[in-house]
């Protein structure tokens, strides 16, 4: 019977490692848009540097009012994309601003574990090393984002770092609004991915516990 329950123990613990489990600890945070609020848990114990600056932004209130859902991918816009991808993005912008805090250190997948699931938030980036306030959210699980994948030649993939809990329908809404029409023969990275009408988030708060 001891056996036989160990066995039992065993499988269990192997599942939920199989499964992507992370630490424990988790943060609650709030981010509220204009068509909609989305809820999401962060982890810290896994990604620490990586929450670490996300919440020195939602802190500061960087975010606020100042930051928007402004990039969205699907099947249907990245015929230049050879490595496709379901996703929408956020953030403060890729251009130079005084709300932007130092780059951060990168964190991959393989040493925080969360893998990039349906509805995981992860930090946007140009090379290892450059992530600063632009964070996207995936919309079906997209390993080609993981450690080894190839959405980026350099094969780091992203730092992935929480998980919406709340309020997927706002995200996959927004994945489905109008984007630019891409101009020329020739398309860029991005073409076709802007929203028109960019979703503007008023802000991002911690969700106290009761």
């Amino acid at each position: 019977m001891l056996k036989l329950a160990y066995s039992f123990f065993a499988a269990i613990l192997f599942s939920a490692l199989q499964n992507n489990a992370v630490a424990t600890e988790t943060i609650s945070v709030v981010m509220r848009t204009n068509v909609g609020d989305i809820t999401l848990q962060l982890y810290p114990e896994a990604a620490p540097v990586t929450v670490a600056n996300f919440l020195k932004y939602v802190d500061a209130h960087r975010y606020d009012n100042k930051a928007s859902f402004y990039r969205t991918v699907r099947m249907d816009n990245q015929a230049q994309n050879n490595i496709k991808i379901e996703v929408i993005q956020g953030g403060i912008g890729m251009e130079e601003s005084d709300l932007l805090f130092a780059p951060i250190a990168h964190e991959t997948t393989n040493t925080s574990g969360i893998l990039h699931k349906d509805g995981v938030i992860s930090m946007a980036r140009l090379q290892p090393g450059t992530a600063t306030s632009e964070f996207f959210i995936c919309i079906n699980d997209q390993p080609e984002l993981d450690f080894g994948g190839e959405r980026n030649p350099d094969g780091q993939g992203f730092a992935s770092f929480g998980k919406v809990v709340n309020g997927m329908d706002i995200v996959r809404h927004i994945q489905t609004m109008r984007t630019d029409l891409p101009e020329g023969q020739e398309l860029e990275y991005t073409s076709g991915q802007m929203l028109s009408e960019p979703v503007v988030i008023q802000q991002i708060s911690r969700i106290q516990d009761t």
